[in-house]
């Protein structure tokens, strides 16, 4: 009786063994099976001011700043209300659009109601509405509460993209096989890449609601899986010298890395001078940030930048 229990564990283990192998192949490994080009490559620099002048004049990169419109969607809860006030009440507002997607209403804040608890789900509804209701705008811009984003720097990075190609930026991660673009730090989208996206959210083989792995993906991670069968892949944002522009950090904790690591030149071991965005912050630090990023100016100093990013008509951004 012992060696027949023991051979029943042992067939319990290597089942679930098999299983567990079945269901990484299916949701890691996805083989595209896109006639399109695949567009991949892992690195998307902003361009430098040099470049800009030399590829353009100053009409032709006026015309590439009207066209460059981002539509931000926020993904909020009634949990996260403080935040969500804040992102409101600070970087939103330089969002040529911004809408909030949440999975409840709240009477005290403003939002599409998704009426969906889950988080995969909710983000694949949030997406659909946004490529639905975007008009004109060609980029997407996909963030939790807790992100600080600037926006302008976003659209310099993407200035001289087009957005008719599959664009998936951010800051790229690893997981197995799997490069995907952490949703912590923000996730951009070109149109192309959303409409790919919309389009394989119909195949429930390859892009399923409620996944098919033994436990939950993340919503970046499922996110990568779905653009991989449609041939996009994760590209990591930076500045012309290479530095990350997507931050999964505060702005406190990268300096206090950087006193310990490069205490000679502390700022420059940083972050970007282009960064795009950081991450959990607190509330205050947020409006401290818009401070600091908007009103705070050295007098009698000129940053010579080459083209001004409007705020939105009737906004009433800093």
């Amino acid at each position: 009786m012992l060696s027949e229990g023991s051979s029943f564990m042992k067939g319990m283990v290597m089942g679930g063994l098999f299983c567990l192998l079945l269901s990484l192949l299916g949701t890691f490994s996805p083989i595209s099976d896109s006639k399109t080009d695949s567009h991949h490559h892992h690195h998307v620099k902003a361009a430098s001011k040099e470049e800009l002048s030399r590829r353009f004049s100053d009409s032709q990169v006026q015309e590439l700043n009207n066209q460059v419109q981002v539509y931000c969607v926020i993904m909020v809860q009634p949990k996260t209300l403080i935040y969500w006030a804040t992102v409101i009440e600070t970087w939103s507002k330089h969002c040529d659009k911004a809408e909030f997607y949440t999975s409840e209403s709240s009477k005290a804040l403003e939002a599409i109601d998704l009426k969906e608890n889950d988080d995969w789900a909710r983000l694949r509804k949030a997406l659909k509405h946004a490529y639905e209701n975007a008009g004109d705008m060609r980029w997407f811009f996909v963030a939790q509460p807790t992100t600080f984003a600037i926006i302008e720097n976003l659209k310099y990075l993407i200035l001289t993209k087009d957005p008719d190609e599959p664009f998936y930026l951010g800051k790229t991660m690893k997981s197995g096989e799997l490069d995907y673009v952490a949703y912590d730090s923000g996730i951009v989208l070109s149109y192309e890449a959303l409409k790919r996206l919309i389009n394989v959210f119909q195949d429930e083989s390859k892009c399923p609601e409620k996944g098919r792995a033994l436990w939950k993906l993340s919503e970046d991670k499922q996110l990568a899986v779905c653009l991989k069968y449609t041939g996009v892949f994760a590209e990591n944002g930076e500045d012309a010298h290479g530095k990350g522009l997507f931050n999964s950090r505060t702005v406190d904790s990268l300096i206090a890395d950087s006193i310990k690591e490069n205490p000679n030149d502390v700022v420059e071991g940083c972050c970007s001078d282009l960064a795009v965005t950081f991450s959990g912050m607190s509330p205050n630090q947020m409006h401290v940030m818009m401070f600091g990023v908007y009103r705070l100016r050295p007098y009698g100093h000129d940053f010579h930048d080459s083209l001004v990013f409007y705020p939105p008509e009737g906004s009433d951004n800093d």
